[in-house]
């Protein structure tokens, strides 16, 4: 973020809708606002004396928020922190295999010093922000003509934002400095801060912000942090916290005295492209993850929903078949007489065949990342059975698309119209790069279309649009409150949580009895890219440790040895057919995954800036060092911010 950037956003209009536009669709800030500064330049650039400067900086934490997964770097437009926080989880694995780069061996590629990917925007932009969220915790007091309830409804979606960044990084980073306010000088000596330290301070800052925030039907906008996007995140304090009735306690009230319910009958409008290409059933499943559905009234299962729209200025591409669906128009994939398999004509182009348009009905994907074998089949299965009445994983209704549905579009190929096959004649194989060319997805959220591209009759580069995002929807809550009866004891609970989800989704199989895996097994099939998967893996491996209960294999752990053995590790181990099986090499590069990679490495070069004290670095990392104090409690961590 520029130094001045708070100081021209609080001048640039006396309109808050032009204040908000301004901060959420402004091109120019696409990557500059979200430029990184070193932690000890936290320091305050503008003094926010009108309700318009408010809301341009509570405009930026919610842009800031969607980032996670818009964030483009411009070099190569493939730089999603999203698929990074993937690849560290059971459910895929890098996949641009033309990377020299590639991150595969994270056991030995991941390290203070060699963060790839995405791992410093964790660090960096989340900080940043905090520094946000700080600013209008300092500054919302000061406004003259709010009213107290004013002032605390503006306190308290900033606790929201700062909360939910530190969950980030303390399942990320575990222990890490505490700032929480703004200041006056650079500060360059602070201590880490104990995670269970951070955790306790977020669920009470939680507490106030579930008082102080209004419900979304008091509010004339939709995409600001609400009533039951608080609730949801003091859900998983809560749990975080080993609280288990209160966080039953709270989904209790979000379920059933909030306004919200799980859409089960189809709504809204019914959005279904080049049916002649890929036709869709209309469903209830793909009707909810329409982004022109999310945001409208008459969805009651959206808690809080990122606002993004094509063809406004506050539309940012989310791109999401380019970076996670199959590399189809690519020679690696052939027909059985040797042609490309899939090819993508423009309209144009004289071999172009409206029945077999896949570049617009489906999009251009490029794999980054692909899924494993788990998330494509295993997770399928319930009671031994591959469960075909699954809307989510539905080829039939079109919501889910796998290769051998596609057929051959190459004219000049004998096999123009037949389906496509893996395996040729003699057992030849056609697909020589089956990682990154080779999978099945659901096309219901990855599908968001470009009018742009659409429209472009020269185009072959769908690479999708701007869309609406989930951050927060009930059927999480249903999953969260089923992990909280499960830590409890209470698996009858547990198991008509998950299954409430699943009778939606029109399950053929449900449970009888539920384990924390098909709890998160559940969570991988209903809040695919939608949870952050990787930080609530590492979450559900402290609660699991907290809680003292078994996984699915018996195991029961510590939650001071995470690093040595955690349920992440052990589902990485189970669950992933490439994390340290030895049998798939990229780049001279083995799929790796390492026990301590629970928690991220501090950055070598924030310890380094910090000169007048030491954080914290991981175990299993260089420099660690158990002797290194830290603070034991917030508190300590809060007094210590007003001292250089």
């Amino acid at each position: 973020m520029k130094k001045n950037f708070n100081k021209t956003i609080s001048k640039a209009s006396k309109s808050v809708l032009a204040v908000i536009l301004l901060a959420l669709g402004h091109s120019g800030c696409k990557e500059d606002f979200l430029k990184p500064e070193p932690l000890s330049f936290f320091e305050p650039d503008a003094t926010f004396s009108t309700q318009s400067g408010l809301d341009a900086q509570m405009a930026i934490c919610d842009r800031h928020l969607r980032s996670y997964w818009t964030f483009t770097n411009t070099t190569t437009d493939l730089g999603r922190p999203m698929s990074t926080e993937y690849m560290f989880t059971d459910v895929a694995v890098a996949g641009k295999t033309d990377d020299g780069n590639i991150l595969a061996d994270i056991a030995t590629r991941v390290t203070p010093t060699t963060m790839p990917e995405r791992m410093p925007f964790f660090w960096d932009e989340t900080y940043n922000g905090i520094k946000y969220a700080n600013t209008i915790l300092t500054y919302a007091n000061r406004v003259k003509g709010l009213t107290p309830a004013e002032i605390k409804a503006y306190e308290g979606r900033a606790l929201f934002h700062r909360a939910i960044r530190y969950m980030s990084l303390c399942f990320h980073f575990k222990d890490v400095p505490l700032i929480t306010k703004i200041l006056e000088t650079p500060k360059t000596n602070y201590r880490s801060t104990k995670r269970s330290a951070i955790l306790e301070m977020l669920t009470q800052d939680m507490e106030k912000a579930v008082q102080w925030v209004p419900n979304q039907a008091q509010m004339s906008l939709t995409g600001m942090v609400n009533k039951g996007a608080c609730r949801q995140l003091l859900i998983k304090c809560y749990l975080a916290t080993g609280q288990w009735d209160k966080a039953i306690a709270q989904a209790d009230t979000l379920i059933n005295q909030s306004g919200y319910s799980l859409m089960t009958n189809t709504f809204g409008n019914f959005i279904s492209p080049y049916s002649e290409v890929w036709p869709v059933t209309r469903n209830v499943i793909w009707d909810l993850h329409r982004p022109e559905n999310k945001a409208i009234n008459a969805n009651k299962e959206g808690i809080l929903v990122m606002i993004n729209r094509n063809e406004t200025d506050m539309a940012i591409k989310l791109e999401a078949i380019r970076n996670w669906g199959p590399m189809l128009d690519n020679a690696a994939t052939t027909t059985p007489d040797g042609k490309q398999a899939v090819r993508f004509y423009a309209r144009s182009n004289a071999n172009y065949r409206a029945q077999y348009d896949y570049n617009r009905a489906l999009g251009r994907g490029i794999g980054v990342i692909r899924p494993t074998y788990y998330a494509q089949k295993g997770v399928w299965y319930l009671n031994g059975v591959d469960d075909q009445g699954d809307l989510r994983h539905s080829t039939a209704v079109g919501n889910w698309v796998t290769m051998e549905s596609l057929k051959y579009n190459d004219p000049s190929s004998k096999n123009f119209g037949e389906n496509l096959r893996l395996i040729g004649t003699g057992g030849k194989l056609l697909s020589t790069d089956t990682i990154r060319n080779w999978f099945g997805y659901p096309h219901y959220k990855y599908y968001i279309e470009d009018p742009v591209a659409t429209r472009n009759v020269n185009n072959a580069d769908h690479r999708g649009g701007a869309g609406d995002w989930y951050f927060y929807r009930l059927a999480e809550t249903y999953l969260l409150r089923a992990e909280a009866k499960f830590y409890k004891g209470d698996i009858g609970g547990a198991t008509e949580d998950v299954n409430i989800v699943r009778r939606r989704a029109k399950c053929n199989q449900v449970y009888t009895t539920v384990n924390i895996g098909d709890i998160m097994s559940e969570r991988a099939r209903e809040l695919h890219m939608e949870e952050w998967r990787f930080t609530e893996m590492s979450r559900v491996s402290y609660c699991l440790a907290l809680s003292g209960k078994a996984d699915e294999w018996g195991n029961v752990y510590n939650v001071n040895n995470l690093d040595q053995n955690s349920y992440w590790f052990q589902r990485i181990q189970h669950y992933s057919d490439f994390y340290n099986k030895g049998k798939v090499t990229v780049r001279n590069r083995s799929y790796t995954m390492a026990p301590h990679n629970i928690n991220w490495p501090v950055p070598q070069g924030e310890i380094d800036a910090n000169g007048g004290a030491r954080l914290s670095q991981n175990p299993g990392y260089t420099g660690y060092d158990a002797s290194i104090p830290m603070w034991e409690t917030w508190q300590e961590a809060v007094t210590d911010e007003g001292q250089n």
